[in-house]
C-alpha cells in the first residue's frame, strides 16, 4: 500500500562494496522498498555496483525515478553493464555532490566508507551553516554509526557541537523508522549564518555582470568580483592578501 511522504526525492550516499554482513544488503533492500512504499525518487551516487546497486534497482523496479550522479573518471570503477534509471555524468566530486543536494529534499547514509562518510558529513555541515534545511539521516544498520555517533556526543561534551546541532543528525535502526523521524524533523538549531543570506548571495554572484563562475575578491573589508590573481604584499600570511571567496547555495 502506498504512503504519502513529503519528500519528492531523496539522496542516500553508500558503499559501492556490499560490506561483509547480509544485513547490509537487506537493509538497502529495505531502503529501497521503503521509497517506493512512499512513492519517492531516488538520488544516488550513479553505480550499480554494491550498496549503490541494490538500492537504485529496488526503486527503478519499483517504478519511481532514479538519478544517478557520477564523475567521469569513476564510470569504468562503478557502473558494470547496464545503467539503472537516468546516469547524469559530472566533472568531478565536487560536482556530483552539488548536483546531488541541488535535486534531494533530504538524505539518507546507508553504511559505506570514507565516501559515504564524507558526503552526509558535509551534509551535515551545510544544515548547521544554514546552507539548506533538509533533513539528514543515518540508517544505522547493526549499529553501524555507533561509534560515530559516540563522535558526535563527545563533541558536544567537548564544547566543539553546540547540543541543539547534535540534533541535526537523525538516526534509526530500520528504514521505517528512519522516514518517520526525518518527516517529524524540524530544524532547533541556529544557524552558523542564515539560510536567506546564502540564497541572497547567491543572487548577486548569478545577477553579477561578470557571471557567477568568477571569484569574488575579499580585500580591506569590502567584497567585490574579478579574476585577480592570489596576491601578497606582506609574506606568506602578511597584510595585504587578497582571499578569494567562492558561495554557492542548497535551498
Amino acid at each position: 500500500m502506498e504512503e504519502s511522504s513529503e519528500f519528492k526525492r531523496i539522496c542516500v550516499f553508500c558503499g559501492s562494496n556490499s560490506g561483509n554482513k547480509q544485513v547490509f544488503s537487506d537493509a538497502a533492500l529495505e531502503l529501497g522498498n521503503e521509497l517506493v512504499k512512499r512513492n519517492i525518487d531516488l538520488v544516488y551516487g550513479g553505480g550499480n555496483v554494491g550498496l549503490m546497486g541494490l538500492v537504485s534497482q529496488t526503486v527503478f523496479d519499483g517504478g519511481c525515478h532514479v538519478l544517478g550522479v557520477i564523475p567521469r573518471a569513476l564510470v569504468p570503477q562503478e557502473i558494470s553493464g547496464e545503467t539503472v534509471g537516468e546516469v547524469r555524468i559530472v566533472r568531478d566530486m565536487h560536482e556530483r555532490k552539488a548536483s546531488m543536494a541541488e535535486e534531494s529534499d533530504a538524505f539518507i547514509a546507508l553504511p559505506g566508507g570514507y565516501g559515504t562518510l564524507e558526503e552526509i558529513l558535509e551534509m551535515i555541515t551545510w544544515a548547521q551553516l544554514g546552507i539548506h534545511k533538509k533533513p539528514v539521516g543515518l540508517l544505522n544498520v547493526d549499529g553501524y554509526y555507533d561509534c560515530l555517533l559516540s563522535l558526535f556526543d563527545n563533541g558536544v561534551d567537548e564544547g566543539f557541537i553546540k547540543p541543539a546541532a547534535r540534533d541535526i543528525v537523525v538516526y534509526a535502526p530500520t528504514a521505517k523508522e528512519l522516514m518517520i523521524k526525518m518527516e517529524q524533523y524540524t530544524p532547533s538549531h541556529q544557524t552558523i549564518a542564515s539560510h536567506e543570506s546564502w540564497k541572497k548571495a547567491q543572487r548577486e554572484l548569478a545577477s553579477s555582470d561578470e557571471g557567477p563562475s568568477l571569484p569574488w575578491i575579499l580585500q580591506n573589508g569590502s567584497l567585490s568580483s574579478g579574476c585577480s590573481r592570489l596576491k601578497n604584499n606582506g609574506g606568506p600570511h602578511g597584510v595585504g592578501a587578497k582571499l578569494k571567496v567562492e558561495v554557492s547555495s542548497v535551498e
